[in-house]
């Protein structure tokens, strides 16, 4: 891992008080084994599984120096369940499970919905016919009291709506156009004190007014194709520190500028998968 080291200590933005909580999952059974978004095209059994436990051990440690880590048991023949991003969406006590719209991930929503359940979360009832992807699509605005709620590509268009009928807060729905960003948290990333790192070819004209009226512009931090390609996006925002898979020196510097320390976190195995840092997370501490 590579840290960046800024030569001046600009303003930071306002960290959480509390220590958070972060489910993950070992990569156990972690390898590509079927192909439901372009990163997995022509990387079936080309994992290097040795590697990637490295990488989540990794991850895992980063993780571990500012929140607690919980572990869900990884289930032999589900090589995606690494990614605890998708295992629902988390707000306060409540858990709305996820509805995978790929059949083969949908044997992992009981072991999540079990896992919620053993926690004391109250587990929401969402429609069996409308897919949604948890916190792979449902990101919380760390400034404006609401959640962004991706869909077009894995959930629902009605998913946003749904979701704001269960959790009584504002939900803005922002539609994907892009298959190679086809979840929210693929193209989109919301930091602390309001601010936003974001993709925006990735979403449709609506959508990226949304936002834009949303988030202040002194607040947006719009990145371009090659670091969307790192899954620069694709962070976990931990007391300001950033863990991400990849990010151009400019980008690094500019996420420095507004207070925040990004950390190089290599995870070119689950990137195979279409996966980084934060769909290798999911926070349970949420609200």
């Amino acid at each position: 891992m590579t840290q960046p080291h800024s030569m001046f200590e600009p303003a930071r933005p306002p960290r959480e008080e509390k220590r958070q909580r972060v489910l993950m999952c070992a990569p156990d059974d972690f390898d590509v084994r079927y192909v439901i978004n372009p990163w997995m095209e022509h990387q079936i059994g080309r994992t290097a599984r040795s590697l990637a436990r490295e990488q989540w051990q990794n991850l895992r440690a980063l993780v571990a120096e500012r929140a607690e880590v919980e572990l869900v048991t990884p289930a032999a023949g589900l090589p995606d369940m690494v990614f605890t991003a998708n295992a629902g969406f988390v707000l306060r006590n409540v858990a709305v499970v996820s509805r995978f719209r790929a059949e083969q991930r949908r044997p992992e929503e009981p072991l999540f919905r079990a896992f919620f359940e053993a926690r004391g979360f109250a587990v929401a009832a969402w429609p069996d016919e409308l897919a949604f992807e948890g916190a792979g699509d449902a990101l919380i605005d760390r400034g404006a009291d609401v959640v962004w709620c991706g869909h077009g590509m894995r959930s629902a268009d009605e998913a946003p709506a749904a979701l704001e009928r269960i959790i009584g807060r504002r939900v803005i729905g922002l539609r994907l156009v892009d298959p190679r960003f086809y979840h929210l948290d693929t193209c989109c990333c919301p930091l602390a004190g309001g601010y936003l790192l974001y993709y925006p070819p990735a979403f449709d004209a609506a959508s990226r007014a949304a936002i834009e009226a949303v988030v202040p512009r002194e607040k947006r931090i719009a990145i371009d194709e090659a670091d969307a390609m790192r899954f620069a996006c694709n962070a976990v925002d931990l007391d300001g520190c950033v863990a991400m898979n990849d990010a151009s020196p400019q980008l690094q510097k500019r996420l420095g500028d507004a207070g925040f320390v990004p950390v190089l976190t290599p995870l070119s195995e689950f990137m195979k998968a279409g996966g980084a840092a934060k769909c290798l997370t999911l926070k349970l501490s949420e609200d």
